[in-house]
């Protein structure tokens, strides 16, 4: 089946809510492990009636205690969704495999050896793709929970991944696009909070892709560090809205509504009323920055108008605010591999009609 892509919109609801999908799925695997859902519903104070409510959503704290609660009580990180438990201490000796490499790539690495080693349902790989590194969860034989406690272990296994490389490098590392290989949640629409501005569904495997350039970053953490880091974790980097990215929606969408034109940052945090170093912290605190949001806003919608619009070369560069044709071209090659002109031959539809992507 082809994958379903899913156009960037706004979340459904609040980052300081989480949907009940999330709910759902943490709680899957419980049963076969011999604990009662609405028992642990009651004691993280989350009402069970709606889990019956698709769209019912509950603050992050009760969610973050669920999780807490879920893990103390069956002694399996993993919430008894995979075919052996990951024992309490899995995540600890997780980020002492990867403290030691020296770089991200290096780390990645590591992470993906570990847990072949405790994980028989999902095998975890990284690799390049022109500009782009790929975080890669392949499943290597059925898991043993229903469709909800599927999705929940791509999501999980993905947040853990990325919220620990992250912490190694001491750097926000927003993604820039993840395939999921099942159809789109009910809880699709908070995606774009939870881990990237763009998203497709139904793919053959989960494919989470960021700059590659990221991957040479340092690993900069140390035992101190990871002394206080445990403290917290896994439960600290794996909870849904860790940064709440409602601003840099934002900034998205003033960037957008100004094309052709391109506003700097001070112009931009003079429209939302903050100063130019605020706005800076913030959208670093949110995991990403002013140049990363500009940077991926135009490469969307390049591609998007190469392979879905006839519209020339030289248009396209235009819109997009670029001075020339030369501009266009080198920035377009730096984002993905390959000149626009090849990039549309290899990817474009024939036939396709001028029209912008709603």
């Amino acid at each position: 089946m082809a994958a379903i892509s899913i156009q960037p919109r706004k979340p459904a609801g609040s980052p300081s809510t989480v949907a009940i999908g999330f709910v759902s799925g943490i709680l899957s695997g419980v049963a076969r492990a011999g604990l009662v859902p609405e028992t642990l519903l009651e004691h993280a104070e989350i009402a069970t009636h709606l889990l019956h409510d698709r769209t019912a959503r509950v603050p992050v704290a009760r969610y973050a205690a669920l999780y807490r609660l879920i893990n103390e009580s069956l002694d399996d990180e993993g919430f008894a969704l995979f075919s052996r438990p990951l024992h309490r201490g899995s995540f600890e000796f997780l980020c002492r495999a990867a403290l030691s490499a020296t770089t991200l790539e290096e780390a990645l690495e590591r992470i993906a050896r570990f847990l072949h080693v405790v994980l028989d349902d999902l095998d975890v790989a990284l690799e390049t793709s022109g500009r782009a590194g790929v975080i890669v969860i392949s499943e290597e034989q059925a898991l043993p929970v229903g469709p909800a406690g599927r999705v929940f272990a791509f999501e999980w296994l993905l947040r853990m991944i990325h919220g620990l490389a992250a912490w190694l490098v001491a750097h926000p590392l927003p993604l820039d696009e993840v395939s999921f290989p099942y159809p789109p949640p009910l809880h699709a629409a908070d995606y774009e909070l939870v881990f990237a501005p763009r998203y497709t569904f139904d793919a053959p495997r989960l494919e989470a892709r960021f700059p590659v350039e990221w991957l040479a970053l340092p690993v900069r953490r140390d035992e101190a560090a990871l002394r206080v880091f445990l403290a917290d974790a896994p439960a600290s980097i794996t909870t849904l809205y860790r940064r709440d990215r409602a601003l840099a929606l934002r900034v998205r969408e003033h960037l957008r509504a100004a094309l052709p034109d391109q506003p700097g940052l001070p112009a931009i945090a003079r429209r939302l009323f903050l100063s130019p170093r605020t706005l800076h912290r913030r959208l670093e605190d949110e995991g990403t920055s002013f140049r990363a949001i500009k940077d991926s806003l135009r490469r969307e919608l390049a591609t998007d108008w190469l392979t879905k619009t006839a519209r020339p070369l030289g248009r396209i560069g235009a819109d997009l605010g670029f001075a020339d044709a030369a501009a266009f071209y080198r920035a377009f090659t730096a984002w993905t591999g390959s000149g626009p002109r090849e990039y549309r031959q290899r990817h474009g539809h024939a036939g396709a009609t001028s029209r912008r992507p709603t």
